[in-house]
């Protein structure tokens, strides 16, 4: 049995399965004239595990939205995997959600729905429209969705409602959905701003395990310096919508944090408490 064996029968995809994503000149203005992107060009390896840092403001959402097409180029072109995004539309653009999972800061969860029908919506993404429409799952959504459940360590939550969660278990709700697409990317914004310390490092660390384990091509929206750092092999740098750092995470000095930011270095921009 070969290494990718327990994963196929998890009914997850082999590492060998996740996409490259490519940004060519990239530019996103919005239709009240603020420019988000300027001339973007980046290129991110299949298992690639990438911080995109900067201030609010600074382009990062807007950057991870273009990957889904949730935010149209207003020039230059996406590619994520085979999918060539600025020209997709209808079921081609649901066929490429339905392999990228996204993760919110605010979670995203129906607080008064329990936590495996939580999960189960990430089956749907790749349902067609009546599946979807009706909410029915197979056996294998079924078993998918428990499984991607245990991953993250709530299997135990599995017929709790959400609502009655702490912040760091719904964000592990909000990953076991994104996993339950069998992702071959993975986009996460912000995910642990509003989380306290021990719990945001524990998250990130949940994210950098689950993205080895599988070889997931992950971004990351951050504004923390040090979970930049200690949490992903690369780093890419936005201020005002231009890239202006794009590098080894471990390697970024304060001072290529300041040249981020825009400002000298503050408390705030470090999470500090280790879990």
């Amino acid at each position: 049995m070969t290494s990718d064996a327990p994963r196929a029968e998890a009914g997850f995809a082999p590492a060998s399965a996740s996409w490259p994503i490519r940004l060519d000149g990239v530019s996103v203005t919005y239709p009240n004239g603020t420019a988000a992107l300027r001339d973007v060009s980046l290129a991110i390896e299949p298992g690639e595990m990438v911080s995109v840092v900067g201030l609010s403001g600074s382009g990062k959402s807007t950057l991870i939205r273009t990957i889904n097409g949730l935010v149209p180029v207003t020039s230059g072109s996406v590619q994520v995997g085979p999918h060539a995004v600025s020209g997709l539309g209808g079921r081609r653009l649901r066929e490429l959600r339905g392999r990228v999972g996204m993760i919110f800061q605010g979670f995203n969860l129906a607080e008064r729905v329990d936590v495996y029908r939580n999960t189960l919506v990430g089956r749907f993404a790749r349902a067609g429209a009546l599946r979807t429409l009706l909410g029915i799952s197979s056996a294998e959504d079924r078993e998918i969705a428990l499984r991607a459940l245990d991953a993250v360590g709530m299997l135990d939550k599995v017929w709790t409602r959400a609502g009655s969660l702490s912040g760091g278990q719904k964000q592990r709700v909000a990953i076991a959905r994104a996993l339950s697409q069998d992702p071959r990317v993975m986009l996460a914004d912000e995910p642990v701003a509003s989380l306290d310390p021990p719990t945001a490092h524990a998250v990130m660390a949940e994210l950098v395990a689950l993205g080895a384990e599988r070889g997931l091509t992950v971004l990351v929206n951050l504004h923390l310096m040090d979970l930049a750092r200690d949490y992903t092999t690369r780093m890419i740098g936005l201020r005002a919508g231009e890239l202006v750092y794009d590098g080894p995470a471990a390697d970024a000095t304060d001072a290529d944090f300041e040249e981020i930011y825009g400002r000298r270095i503050r408390p705030e921009d470090r999470l500090g408490a280790t879990a």
